[in-house]
């Protein structure tokens, strides 16, 4: 009976285990969360508007009549080269993990591996995310937006000056030397550079605005001054398209920053809300600033005020409390103010559209401030316990961002102004970038 008893146990348990194995493995897979896709989608579809139309919008009301067309040229056409580029090698240069190690520096610490060229294994049943929840191809998506905001934003330190056939191949080079090489450093996970190092950027206060902000700063440099400029008036030729861009940057930047969250969750929801508080704080920082200075607030301040809250709280967004985004935003309106007025009068250049004044100062306040109120003691909800660490931690990212981008953006100029050219005539110059590049007008009248 015994013998018959331990048979019969011995073909149900043949019977049972695979059925158990078989669940454990079910329970295990990853499972599409739709929530969090469908807000990832909508993020993605955000950050895209900021660039197309957003920022052709309020860059091309800064410009004067006669280059309005230059400058949303360009905003379409880096969008359609920097997808492509996504899609050829950027996004495996950015997130490909493939040799790394947390705490081991090796060649994969500063640039991703090729394993995701032409997306290689991407496909409608990849998922990704903190948990695994929504398609890998939104991922995707998404950070493709990020890569082309960033380039993007650089043609305000150069516009009105540089041919666009220069302008296209100095942003496909860049893209591939900079901006991949920094988005892997910060955002590619145990055993990147500054990831390793502790730097804290939510949303690309590193990675987008103070990368954008110093190749602008030396890109207006290498290239010299707008003819006439600072003694010829130049006045932007239509602020109302200035204000309607800078209001679909403030509602697109909500996919920027709360999307970062990669989840419909508490974290999204809290980005959201100190995006909204810093902004609002920026902007009047700004106003307020400018009408003590010059005695008059204007629309042009106001709107300039809302993108450095923007920028300042991207890198903060998810881990500051709603004190710490009003003070990180009144204090990076204040400074953007007098950077994008009183510092480049004093230096000189010729930043057309305050790329640098307000993004790569507004990306620097946000990233050092970041490590100053993220801390729980201050309202935070990081894991900051020693601010002074954290903010030299940061100090050291911003150092390393500035140096590095703005020697590779140098030498990509360089190097391209020897070979082609990078600046129009005079002669183009006087009659406008519109008719001289590309043998149109925004205005017929």
């Amino acid at each position: 009976m015994t013998l018959r008893k331990f048979a019969g146990l011995g073909a149900l348990l043949s019977i049972v285990m695979p059925s158990l194995a078989m669940a454990a493995d079910e329970v295990a897979a990853p499972v599409l969360n739709s929530g969090d896709t469908a807000w990832m989608l909508t993020s993605t579809a955000l950050v895209l508007f900021m660039t197309i139309p957003g920022l052709a919008l309020f860059y091309g009301g800064m410009v004067r009549s006669k280059n309005i067309l230059s400058v949303m040229m360009q905003c379409f056409a880096i969008t359609g080269l920097i997808t492509i580029l996504w899609f050829v090698y950027g996004y495996s240069m950015a997130f490909d993990t493939t040799g790394m190690e947390a705490g081991v520096v090796n060649f994969n610490s500063f640039v991703g591996g090729l394993s995701k060229l032409f997306l290689s294994g991407v496909t409608p049943a990849s998922i990704t995310g903190p948990a695994a929840l929504f398609p890998e191809a939104v991922f995707v998506t998404f950070q493709m937006t990020f890569a082309i905001i960033t380039p993007a934003l650089i043609v305000g330190a150069f516009a009105e000056r540089m041919k666009f056939s220069a302008m296209l191949i100095f942003m496909g080079v860049w893209f591939t030397l900079v901006y991949a090489p920094i988005a892997h450093m910060v955002w590619g996970g145990p055993g990147s550079l500054l990831g390793d190092w502790g730097v804290l950027d939510f949303a690309g206060g590193t990675v987008v605005h103070i990368n954008a902000g110093v190749a602008g700063l030396v890109a207006c440099i290498v290239l010299g001054k707008r003819k006439g400029f600072p003694t010829t008036p130049m006045a932007p030729h239509n602020l109302g398209y200035t204000l309607v861009g800078a209001a679909m940057l403030w509602v697109g930047w909500f996919g920027f920053n709360a999307g970062s969250a990669a989840a419909a969750n508490g974290t999204a929801g809290m980005a959201m809300l100190v995006t909204q508080i810093a902004t609002a704080a920026a902007a009047l920082g700004w106003m307020f600033a400018e009408w003590v200075t010059h005695g008059k607030p204007s629309a042009l301040g106001i709107a300039s005020g809302v993108v450095a809250g923007l920028v300042a709280i991207t890198p903060a967004a998810g881990t500051v409390g709603p004190m710490g985004a009003l003070v990180i935003g009144l204090v990076a309106g204040v400074i953007c103010f007098f950077c994008a007025t009183s510092l480049k009068r004093k230096l000189g250049y010729d930043d057309s559209l305050d790329a640098f004044g307000v993004h790569g100062i507004g990306g620097i306040v946000g990233a050092i401030l970041t490590g100053v109120f993220a801390a729980p003691a201050l309202g935070g909800f990081g894991t900051v316990t020693d601010v002074a660490a954290q903010v030299w931690i940061q100090a050291k990212g911003v150092g390393f961002t500035v140096i590095y981008t703005a020697i590779v953006t140098f030498i990509i100029l360089k190097v391209l102004d020897a070979v082609m050219g990078l600046r129009v005539t005079e002669e183009e110059e006087a009659v406008g970038l519109d008719l001289a590049q590309h043998n149109e007008r925004g205005y017929n009248l």
